[in-house]
């Protein structure tokens, strides 16, 4: 594991979960850190997400450190905004720098009064344990109904990039996604590391679905502190930050609330590449696509008419579907295959579905999903109590 240089970590239990596991995390650099951000689309936004926009336009983009909390979104309270700045308030007079160097993000529950005393109060501890090691720790803490870590990590050129994210539910990104945090020790531009990281969340976080919920607390951040010395090539380093981020929405996906199986969309012949992603989202939100692979179910069926509402234009006629790699659609119509055969291979954890449109359109996309399981209604209609 390659953390990159010149950034420490520390996580701590504040009392705003119901129990006692941490729920707070820090993030420093040792020196001012060029920063990029993406945030939700939801009109309804959290506290932490609208002082952070603040932060970053008042900085411009230079940033020192990220706070974070799970348990409590910080949103739809009268307090939210306060709350969010005397948390970067006191963070900084403790860090010993400025307020507008410090990037807040909550996430948790919406609708509840966030009490700041219990994060102010633990700020001096996580300061006192901020440590080069403690990456793992600070990824854990932010997690909510997730049942595993999320972290990835690359090199590029001498350079390391590190990230972290948390997701499991509420995940229908169309900037970013849940709460995300990369690291490096490259050098890049503030304009530059903006125009990548937009870039890479177009074609990872931004193609991804749990349950089609877009989350009102939506951030993804990177900060690169200029540590090694290295100065990779603007396309290299956007390449390494995207298998990071990819990696990383890929886990999310793998780990939806109740999931059992990963489902990798592809989706070619379009009319363009925005439109494929159009065929390619309604096929992965669609509840009855979803509930069929829970049940290993070929019903291809229900792909076709997902694609059919996605708004873009295509003939039916000369839409062919794969399974598994199995054909199981040509030319909008039922080709010959083994419905045994093909169901025992939609009981495999990775499962494939691939529309393909003949014609000359080039239009091409990858979007990821999982199943829809009980397990979901389980874990969502008890989350506030």
């Amino acid at each position: 594991m390659n953390t990159p240089r010149g950034f420490r970590y520390a996580s701590t239990y504040a009392g705003i979960r119901k129990v006692a596991k941490d729920d707070v995390a820090l993030i420093f650099s040792d020196q001012p850190a060029a920063a990029a951000a993406v945030f939700t689309t939801n009109r309804v936004v959290a506290g932490p997400v609208t002082i952070a926009r603040k932060n970053l336009r008042s900085s411009a983009g230079s940033m020192r450190a990220i706070l974070a909390n799970a348990g409590n979104a910080n949103c739809a309270t009268r307090t939210a905004e306060q709350v969010a700045v005397e948390c970067v308030n006191s963070a900084a007079d403790v860090l010993n720098i400025k307020p507008n160097e410090v990037l807040p993000a909550s996430t948790g529950v919406i609708g509840v009064e966030l009490d700041s005393a219990l994060i102010l109060r633990v700020l001096p501890k996580l300061h006192s344990e901020l440590d080069a090691e403690r990456f793992t720790h600070a990824a854990a803490a932010i997690m909510t109904t997730d049942t595993r870590l999320k972290t990835a990590y690359v090199s590029v050129g001498g350079a390391h990039i590190a990230g972290m994210c948390k997701g499991s539910g509420m995940i229908h990104p169309r900037m970013a996604t849940t709460l995300a945090f990369v690291m490096t020790d490259a050098a890049v531009s503030r304009s530059a590391l903006q125009l990548a990281l937009s870039n890479a969340t177009g074609r990872t976080f931004n193609r991804i679905s749990v349950d089609g919920d877009t989350s009102t607390n939506d951030t993804v951040a990177v900060l690169a502190n200029g540590a090694s010395n290295v100065r990779p090539p603007r396309k290299a380093f956007e390449e390494a930050l995207t298998e990071v981020l990819e990696s990383l929405a890929i886990q999310i996906v793998h780990d939806g609330e109740g999931a059992r199986k990963l489902v990798t969309i592809d989706v070619a012949g379009a009319p363009s590449d925005a439109a494929a992603e159009k065929i390619a989202r309604a096929i992965a939100n669609s509840p009855l696509v979803k509930t069929a692979i829970a049940g290993s179910d070929p019903n291809w069926g229900r792909i076709l008419s997902a694609a059919g509402n996605a708004g873009v234009v295509f003939d039916p006629r000369e839409t062919d579907i794969d399974m598994q790699g199995m054909p199981v659609c040509r030319g909008g119509l039922a080709a010959d295959f083994s419905e045994d055969g093909l169901k025992q291979k939609l009981d495999a954890p990775d499962c494939t579905i691939r529309l393909s449109i003949r014609g000359r359109g080039k239009g091409s996309a990858r979007f990821w999903t999982c199943d829809l399981t009980e397990e979901y209604i389980r874990i969502n209609a008890s989350y506030r109590t």
